[in-house]
């Protein structure tokens, strides 16, 4: 039984729930669906603490959360967004399950590709504070990089939550997020995170691929 944490935001949470139960219909050629259980995060509260770098705060929260979930039968976690594995290392203390790590997910996957160098567009956090692309390079041997301009990154934050994480998609911002991939592409990247390498759907197939 897997454990989602999820609502960061809901609407990457749905493409988790999709994903994990499209790969288990494949894979027995029928509808057959798996157990899961979903703790559901406020956003708004979670963005608010990011804003006040209270991730000592952030990291309890989940780690209440993977505790119930754990109590309901949960044999593995998964944080559903990147930008939650900053507190990896905190809840991971805290549990006797593992959590399912979304860079491994993504490492493999980049590495079955043969490539060394990727871009990587998110979250600022996600971008600026290390935790993903030292897990690539530490775990994988992968370099990668992130746009080079502050008000670029600033920019990709305003969109992600203020747009993606709620289903909207506005031209303008795609051709933004574009933009900023072919800058990552003029640098050396041979894929970019979040786009070629789509770490919800490859950390949904990492769950499936464990539970199996």
């Amino acid at each position: 039984m897997i454990g989602l944490i999820g609502g960061t935001a809901w609407y990457s949470t749905g493409d988790y729930y999709r994903y994990i139960n499209e790969a288990v219909n494949d894979a027995y050629s029928n509808n057959t669906n798996p157990p899961l259980l979903l703790y559901n995060m406020n956003n708004a509260r979670i963005q608010e603490l990011q804003a006040k770098g209270q991730w000592d705060e952030i990291a309890s929260l989940f780690s209440q959360a993977a505790a119930r979930l754990r109590a309901g039968g949960a044999q593995a976690i998964l944080f559903c967004a990147n930008t939650s594995h900053k507190v990896y290392p905190q809840v991971s203390r805290t549990l006797d399950v593992p959590i399912l790590h979304i860079g491994d997910a993504t490492g493999v996957a980049i590495r079955t590709r043969g490539f060394k160098k990727i871009g990587l567009v998110g979250t600022k956090y996600t971008m600026e504070d290390g935790f993903l692309l030292d897990w690539l390079k530490e775990h994988y041997g992968i370099e990668s990089f992130v746009p080079r301009s502050a008000s670029a990154r600033q920019e990709l934050q305003r969109i992600i939550p203020e747009e993606l994480d709620r289903g909207i998609h506005k031209p303008e911002s795609k051709k933004y997020v574009l933009e900023q991939m072919e800058e990552l592409r003029k640098l050396g990247a041979q894929g970019v995170v979040l786009a070629i390498f789509d770490t919800t759907r490859l950390h949904s197939h990492m769950a499936v691929g464990r539970s199996g």
